[in-house]
């Protein structure tokens, strides 16, 4: 017997229970990124390593230790996305999308990072991203993240997230801090973990985020990056502020919030929640005002974020907020005749046809191989119909059909021509 072949691990399966959930909670991201007039990009998975290198940085974690790299055939360097900003900057560079012009851009899909699997974590993921190029004001930051706020509120989970708010200055600012932070690491670099001792010279701000509680404790006394900020760094940061109370959006100052990737400056911001234990980051994001020019473009300002959809289901379900549901509205069921003939099996197709046509927005599925009365309810329950249809020779000969609702196990008989009008009528009120 040969062996079964399983499922990469951290490569998940998504079962029809799960892609009922993904489907219900998609929906709700789409609509709303669309209803604030962002388009959507879909870019491939697969891109030259050397973007995501120049893009994110050689020594963040992401590119020295997470990323799938392999040779193609002709021996170029590739690379599954671990992140979808570097693949819309290089796609709105090379399409002309962004040369002295404002896009206001989506995607949403699978990224692949080689890290330990873990709840809400896998190495086949997914995130929703917004990209916004061309505007460089604290206005277009506060609305990205209105954006985020207005989706945890739809979700109904904005009592279950917090906003936590840090400015990274701009470069030269953030370099004379850099240079700061690694003297003072430098004085306690015995104490600190094998992780942080490695940053101190490569990534020093990833430092600044350690989960090891010593260092966190020796971090009280580290130089605040706030200190280094100038007039403007400092106004872009109190004016979004401003304008995220004015919204009536609450947040938190963390300025130990740094971000895992070396393209951002200014604003940076994290949705985290208490709700799923240590991994609490729903989402988050930033500016990255150097990344289009550091990947060949012109200078342009530019603001996004990440949400991750794995660990935003986790938090749905966990706190109870949406539930699967079945992809069949209405089930089909036909009595077969006594001599064999196949008039029930075409007056069933003909059915289900024309209710497609008149209900579209809920599924049909038509009851195939016979069987008696009991089988087909059966058979209806299972797959969770709100509405069963029974057509037999009865109902044939005098021109009507049977509809059960499957809630309240009422039936009645009507006429054909009046079977859409009724179930329509019970699919309402179910909803």
């Amino acid at each position: 017997m040969a062996q079964v072949i399983q499922a990469i691990r951290g490569m998940n399966d998504l079962l029809p229970e799960d892609t009922s959930v993904w489907q219900q909670v998609e929906r709700v991201l789409r609509q709303t990124v669309s209803s604030y007039g962002y388009s959507e990009m879909r870019m491939p998975i697969v891109e030259q390593t050397n973007l995501f290198c120049r893009a994110i940085g050689e020594v963040t974690d992401v590119v020295e230790k997470e990323m799938y790299t392999f040779e193609d055939r002709s021996g170029d360097s590739l690379s599954l996305r671990p992140e979808g900003t570097a693949g819309c900057v290089r796609a709105a560079l090379e399409h002309s999308l962004i040369y002295n012009q404002e896009q206001r851009l989506w995607y949403m899909g699978p990224m692949f990072r080689h890290e330990r699997p873990q709840k809400g974590r896998y190495r086949q993921f997914h995130q929703l991203g917004v990209e916004v190029f061309g505007l460089n004001g604290p206005d277009i930051d506060a609305e990205i993240i209105a954006l985020t706020h207005d989706l945890w509120q739809k979700l109904g989970i904005a009592d279950s997230v917090t906003l936590e708010l840090n400015t990274l200055g701009n470069s030269e600012e953030r370099k004379a801090y850099k240079e700061s932070l690694v003297k003072y690491l430098e004085a306690h670099f015995e104490d600190l973990d094998d992780d942080s001792k490695r940053r101190t010279h490569t990534n020093p701000l990833r430092v600044l985020d350690s989960k090891d509680e010593k260092v966190q404790e020796i971090l009280k006394g580290a130089p605040v990056l706030f200190d280094f900020l100038g007039e403007e760094s400092k106004a872009h940061f109190e004016k979004l502020q401003h304008l995220l109370t004015s919204m009536g959006i609450s947040f938190k100052l963390n300025p130990r919030l740094v971000r895992g990737l070396d393209y951002y400056n200014l604003t940076v911001f994290e949705w985290v929640t208490t709700a799923l234990g240590a991994q609490g980051t729903v989402c988050g994001g930033g500016r990255y005002d150097g990344l289009v020019e550091q990947l060949g473009g012109k200078a342009t300002p530019a603001v996004g974020f990440g949400l991750g959809l794995e660990r935003l289901m986790l938090l749905l379900t966990t706190l109870e907020k949406v539930k699967a549901k079945s992809a069949v509205d209405v089930y089909v069921c036909g009595m077969g005749a006594a001599d064999g003939s196949d008039m029930i099996e075409a007056k069933q197709l003909a059915l289900c046809s024309q209710l497609r046509q008149a209900l579209p927005e809920y599924g049909i599925m038509n009851h195939c191989g016979g069987g008696n009365f009991k089988r087909l309810l059966k058979r209806a329950d299972k797959v969770q119909a709100k509405v069963a249809v029974i057509l037999g020779e009865e109902e044939i000969k005098n021109g009507t059909v049977a509809i059960k609702d499957m809630r309240t196990t009422n039936q009645e008989v009507v006429p054909q021509q009046d079977a859409v009008a009724s179930i329509k009528a019970i699919l309402e009120r179910q909803d």
